[in-house]
């Protein structure tokens, strides 16, 4: 199920977290050559992303909304 980008923060590993409207949390890497986000590497480009459409699988699962 598509869900819209509400916010972000980093984790554990400092890796940014796309916090999504349906309360759960997903990672935005950027890894290339085989992860290519550019745009969650700075501060406008996470901005320009609010938002947007990501596919959450825990939703899909019906998993319980994630806690910070």
């Amino acid at each position: 199920m598509n869900q819209a980008i509400t916010g972000y923060h980093k984790d554990e590993d400092n890796d940014w977290v796309a916090e999504l409207r349906c309360g759960h949390f997903q990672h935005v890497r950027h890894n290339p050559p085989f992860i290519n986000r550019p745009w969650v590497t700075t501060q406008e480009g996470r901005y320009a992303m609010l938002g947007h459409q990501l596919a959450c699988k825990k939703c899909d699962n019906g998993a319980p909304k994630d806690l910070l």
